[in-house]
């Protein structure tokens, strides 16, 4: 017991020095309120008149731009933790979620005898023994890895995506501190509850555990590279699993330019518009054929190789749609197409969670107002990233929770959309999709598939059947060893019940009365002292409780009119 009070200070002495910076940070950027109502500044005795004067600085960014830089300026925990709020639509105001898709994860870059050191480590020998050289000045770096350019022994060149040294503890600290504030917020701020801080976190570890883990990524890239093994105009990195571990990755060089720069280039005018056609294309192929896709598509992370070839990097962030999920909303596009909001409702609630209030006439009202004022508009006009704003807000003001990996895929889809509308302004993607949504919808009509869902069906008939007797012989001996109970329920009787309690109420109160009656009387009968003119004083006190008690009583019973 003793040393794991011992534990507990260490640890909690370890995190003061970063509690300090957390809470310092989102002082600085104007969320004072919450910090005051845990005590935080007290207690961990911060220079709030400092931190007040640098919030002044900092007072005309609007309420989500504040709270995007102050994920971003503290590193890689809230940096994650800001993209899963930005794709849980039922817990963030639109505007909250549209800026926190915007995060970057952009940091200084770590001496190369830092970076160095840890890739002898993960190579278990000198690095010298598998390339011939690493260039010592990065390509990038963010919060997690670095990324550096090398040659192997046999002359091909690679690029290492390597871990920054001490970032696992960074992380682990993060996470505990903010597995107790979680639990401060859910004791001690109502309002916060509705967000679930303590999920949040869990969530938080499991991603970021994944996140971390290079070998995830690796099979990411694996798996992309397969199902777009005969796309002739799509290169993937290809992936070294022999140097390759959890903390760095070892894959192919790109050699070509940034989206950014190709953009740049006049002399690429005429290969724009095939490519927007090819980007739109692979990008509809991800989400409604394969369902796997890329969650993170920004310019940054497309490449134009000789060709003119597309390329995606970094695929530490993937999303999964089930067929289901594809084909309801490939039903969602479909009935908004034809103005059908009646079918888009049913939709839409068949794609998300539902919470605690419905309105179906309402959402209805809703959704076809939403349909009018997005979808009969010019295609020169029509954006997507609105539309998914637009629609992720509606989902929130009917407490309907759509699932992360749906909302991760609008990002993605919008992302690319702007992409593709810059290499091509006059692109229409919604066009392009319908080829699409006609193939998943008659993908539910081919026999082969049709069998399928009733042989599943069948299976499934057949399992509970099987399992049915089972389940009611451990039932009926659960309610003979009282380990089970039948609660009924009776809607309409609260009139009735309080009439009865009222009853039994004043029946009990009479009984009293009439008990501390006789008692008094029995006192008064025995001359008990101490006595006052030969009265005992205990009986009179009882007689005058009774009557004042008595007509109390009498005059509930009057003003309720109820004699």
């Amino acid at each position: 017991m003793l040393a794991q009070r011992l534990r507990a200070v260490r640890q909690t002495l370890h995190d003061l020095g970063r509690s300090r910076e957390i809470v310092s940070v989102f002082l600085k950027y104007g969320y004072e309120d919450f910090a005051q109502r845990l005590h935080l500044p007290r207690l961990l005795g911060l220079p709030t008149r400092r931190l007040r004067a640098e919030a002044r600085s900092v007072r005309q960014l609007s309420q989500p731009e504040k709270l995007r830089r102050a994920l971003e300026e503290l590193g890689p925990t809230f940096v994650k933790a800001g993209q899963i709020l930005s794709s849980r639509s039922g817990l963030m105001p639109p505007e909250f979620t549209a800026e926190l898709s915007c995060l970057q994860d952009e940091v200084a870059p770590l001496p190369f005898e830092v970076i160095e050191a840890v890739i002898e480590a993960e190579l278990q020998r000198p690095w010298r023994q598998v390339f011939t050289e690493i260039d010592r000045i990065p390509i990038g770096a963010a919060s997690i890895a670095q990324v550096h350019q090398a040659t192997l022994l046999t002359d091909v060149s690679v690029v290492l995506k390597v871990q920054r040294p001490d970032i696992k503890e960074t992380i682990a600290t993060d996470l505990h501190i903010l597995s107790r504030l979680a639990g401060l917020l859910e004791t001690q701020i109502e309002e916060t509850r509705v967000w679930q801080p303590k999920a949040l976190v869990e969530q938080l570890r499991r991603d970021l555990a994944r996140e971390i883990d290079f070998t995830v990524e690796a099979g990411n890239m694996q798996r992309f590279n397969q199902q777009f093994a005969n796309e002739p105009d799509l290169q993937v990195p290809k992936v070294w699993p022999t140097f390759s571990t959890a903390r760095m990755l070892v894959m192919g060089f790109m050699n070509g330019r940034k989206m950014a720069a190709f953009l740049e280039d006049a002399s690429t005018r005429e290969m724009r518009k095939p490519l927007a056609n090819r980007l739109g294309d692979l990008m509809l192929k991800q989400i409604f054929v394969h369902g796997f896709f890329h969650a993170d598509p920004h310019p940054g992370n497309l490449f134009i190789l000789p060709g003119p070839q597309l390329c995606f990097l970094d695929f530490g962030r993937m999303g999964f749609l089930s067929r289901e999920q594809r084909e309801n909303f490939g039903r969602l596009i479909v009935a908004i197409a034809d103005s059908d909001e009646v079918t888009a409702t049913r939709a839409l609630v068949d794609l998300s969670d539902l919470g605690a209030k419905q309105d179906p006439a309402r959402l209805e009202t809703d959704m076809a107002d939403f349909i009018h004022r997005n979808f009969n508009v010019p295609m020169a006009q029509f954006s997507f990233n609105r539309v998914a704003k637009e629609l992720l807000g509606l989902t929130s003001r009917h407490h309907l929770f759509v699932p992360p990996d749906f909302v991760s895929m609008l990002n993605a889809f919008g992302q690319m959309e702007e992409t593709v509308r810059e290499l091509n302004p006059d692109h229409d993607l919604m066009t392009q999709a319908k080829p699409f949504l006609r193939d998943l919808r008659l993908q539910k009509l081919r026999p082969r598939r049709m069998l399928r869902n009733f042989l599943s069906a069948s299976d499934e008939a057949a399992a509970l059947l099987r399992t049915l007797p089972r389940d009611l012989k451990t039932l009926v001996g659960k309610f003979k060893e009282g380990e089970a109970r039948i609660t009924m329920l009776h809607d309409g009787l609260e009139p009735l019940q309080l009439s009865l309690d009222q009853v039994s109420n004043r029946i009990a109160f009479a009984i009293v009365l009439a008990s501390l009656m006789m008692a008094s009387a029995l006192i008064i009968h025995a001359r008990m002292p101490p006595l006052w003119r030969e009265v005992p004083v205990v009986g009179l006190l009882g007689f005058f409780l009774t009557a004042v008690l008595g007509l109390w009583l009498l005059i509930s019973i009057l003003r309720h009119g109820r004699m």
